[in-house]
């Protein structure tokens, strides 16, 4: 077999050695890309006139006979083919001969391999955000039709206050368009092309790099060949990214499948979005939910995994870096059926609002009592006692008598407690009128969230 680097070698590579450091199972993904940077170099080497023109069209036109047989499942790879980049060069020699050989001149697979990966990973991460809008829409749209619709608050899952399941939802949408600001960013630092860096030290032909750039769409060029082609933080970031979208992915999941248990009953999920069980034919399981919260800390391994094989490397182009593409292609993968997935979820999901009324009670609206007695002067932290007293005797009657709330004391014995009580205060068992009091920015209220909804409408377009 003919290899790219084989020339000052008088024995073949060991065949399981060749098996060991072949990556062409896992990146034989990166052909589209891997065929448009040759492309792009074949036209920048045509400019500088290292190859001639004719040789030019003789070589992009065989590069896109790869690519119609790429694109219509007709490639062959061969044994000896040990990356995407061989086996495109030795098809194309194969079809056009030896002028093949002039394609990699002044290129070294270490700044085309970075040039591949890095408009990969650019191409991946736009449609991570495509996603993300859809599973947005989806919340928007729950969102919209539950902004009156009362349900517990829970902070250490606790009850807490009263909010609206309109404002939970929101919560996420929030969560994701900072993840999709990550994205962007994180794309934007990923424009860099290396091409022209060469093995490390540049190329020594006089290539307009700023035209081959603009040529494959990156923002700019490499500033320093060394650092280009052993850069793999666009490979780190987007494993962060993904880790942190996932980790906001799995919380939401997890609200989920509490709501949708039977000692909560707020939700139900949709057949099409479950599973059952092979024994008890009564389970409907939130199987997507729980992989998509198992696969939060697999995706949370990658970025580990990377940041670690990183860490001790010397400059310049090494070996260890074959390791970075599986992590962030596993990623991609997971993200590019999850966020669908979940969306679907969402778009799907039956609100039980009858169940979350029920589960509101009137220790829930302490806070409102204590603001009640803000407002006759008492000062906050004094406020804050006073309701901690009136809380522990509604409590201790409860466990006496069984039943009843904070709205069962009667007036009488709330004086007792503090004589600033009035009449008024009965005014504060009203859970509607605690939620719609939070009008400020970001507040549960009707019409806060009616405001963070317009606003997400308006993001979305």
């Amino acid at each position: 077999m003919t290899r790219l680097w084989g020339g000052r070698f008088s024995q073949g590579l060991d065949p399981l050695a060749h098996q060991f450091n072949a990556s062409l199972p896992f990146d034989q993904r990166l052909w589209s890309q891997d065929i448009r940077g040759s492309i792009a170099w074949t036209m920048a080497l045509a400019r500088v006139g290292v190859v001639a023109p004719v040789e030019s069209v003789q070589i992009a036109s065989g590069l896109e006979r790869i690519h119609d047989e790429f694109a219509f499942g007709t490639f062959a790879f061969a044994p000896g083919d040990e990356d995407i980049h061989t086996a495109v060069e030795r098809r194309l020699t194969e079809l056009i001969g030896p002028v093949a050989g002039k394609l990699h001149t002044g290129r070294s697979r270490n700044d085309q391999v970075a040039t591949d990966f890095r408009l990969w990973v650019m191409e991946a991460e736009d449609i991570i955000v495509a996603h993300l809008r859809e599973l947005q829409r989806a919340l928007v749209g729950q969102a919209e039709a539950h902004t009156e619709t009362l349900m517990p608050g829970y902070t250490h899952l606790q009850r807490a206050q009263p909010i609206t399941f309109g404002h939970w939802l929101m919560g996420f949408f929030w969560a994701l368009e900072r993840d999709i600001d990550r994205w962007g960013e994180s794309r934007a630092r990923a424009s860099v092309c290396p091409l022209g860096s060469g093995a490390l030290a540049g190329t020594a032909y006089p290539i307009d790099r700023a035209a081959l750039a603009a040529d494959l769409g990156f923002a700019r060029v490499s500033e320093n060949s060394l650092d280009a082609v052993s850069d793999r933080d666009f490979a780190v970031e987007f494993l962060f990214d993904a880790a942190l979208t996932a980790s906001h992915l799995s919380r939401l999941a997890e609200g989920l499948i509490l709501f949708s248990s039977a000692e909560f009953g707020f939700v139900t999920l949709a057949d099409a979005y479950s599973t059952g069980s092979s024994l008890m034919p009564q389970k409907k399981n939130p199987d997507v939910l729980e992989l998509t919260r198992g696969k939060a800390g697999t995706l949370l391994g990658y970025l580990i995994g990377l940041m670690t094989t990183l860490k001790g490397l010397p400059s310049a182009y090494d070996k260890d870096l074959q390791e970075d593409k599986p992590p962030v292609f596993a990623a991609f993968d997971a993200l590019d059926v999850m966020l669908p997935v979940l969306a679907g979820t969402m778009a799907t999901l039956a609100v039980n609002a009858d169940r979350m009324a029920a589960a509101l009670d009137t220790a829930m609206l302490a806070t409102e009592l204590a603001d009640y007695l803000v407002q006759k002067g008492v000062p906050f932290r004094e406020a804050h006692h006073i309701v901690g007293q009136v809380v522990q005797k509604a409590e201790s009657r409860k466990q006496k008598a069984g039943g009843g709330g904070l709205e069962t004391l009667s007036l009488e014995e709330l004086k007792e407690i503090s004589p600033v009580f009035e009449a008024d205060v009965a005014e504060m068992w009203d859970f509607r009128a605690a939620v719609n009091r939070r009008t400020a920015t970001g507040g549960t209220g009707g019409e806060a969230v009616r405001a963070q909804i317009q606003k997400a409408k308006e993001i979305l377009g």
